[in-house]
């Protein structure tokens, strides 16, 4: 995918989600704003209508965020279906050395939201991406602090909500949205620092460069 005008380091983002009820495409359009700020191309994927230009776009992009809500402590049947469309592409190495983060959302404060994070990161591994964690202390955890603080529910993989399962998608806690928005930010900065590191030894950041043999 080109970059935005001539900053070559200018990040491309895919924000790639499954949402049931509304609340996680309201945190994955958080996380896109966030990447926005933060100077990247962005594009939102919804998993379940993906189609093979969207297809074509997460095989050129620089990184994905990975969203889905929390269903029996795991990742949702819709967004396990997406993964294990993805199987040719790990096999083949498509997305080596693409940045990768991911968000949650639960009806429960835990939610067993760790298993699904943990699953999204085993995701990113297995197609050999580079996971980025969500680079925020825990909020909310002393006698002075608040649940609006930024990752009131202290998480460290990625980006955990916590939503009321009666509530509207507009209802999302403010501090999870702009924890999703710090997520979205993050992996944009990140990206950018890879891109440019790259732009200074292409040679070193290609993948047939990284997969030959020592001699």
């Amino acid at each position: 995918m080109s970059h935005n005008g001539s900053d070559i380091a200018a990040p491309t983002v895919a924000v790639v989600y499954h949402s049931g009820f509304g609340h996680t495409a309201t945190l994955a359009d958080a996380v896109a704003a966030g990447a926005v700020d933060a100077g990247a191309d962005v594009t939102l994927v919804v998993v379940d209508t993906i189609t093979e230009a969207q297809w074509d776009l997460l095989d050129n992009v620089d990184a994905m965020i990975f969203g889905t809500p929390t269903y029996m402590g795991n990742v949702s049947a819709g967004f396990q279906a997406f993964a294990e469309k993805t199987g040719r592409r790990c096999v083949d190495g498509t997305w080596r050395d693409k940045v990768a983060a991911g968000f949650t959302n639960s009806g429960g404060k835990s939610g067993d939201k760790l298993n699904t994070l943990s699953s999204l990161a085993v995701l990113a591994a297995q197609h050999r991406m580079h996971w980025v964690n969500l680079g925020l202390a825990p909020g909310w955890n002393t006698s002075f602090s608040s649940e609006n603080d930024l990752n009131r529910l202290g998480f460290f993989l990625g980006a955990g909500a916590q939503t009321n399962v009666d509530a509207n998608p507009d209802q999302v806690h403010p501090a999870d949205v702009a924890t999703c928005r710090h997520l979205g930010a993050r992996v944009a900065l990140v990206t950018r620092q890879l891109n440019i590191g790259r732009s200074l030894s292409p040679a070193a950041a290609s993948p047939a460069a990284a997969s030959a043999p020592a001699h």
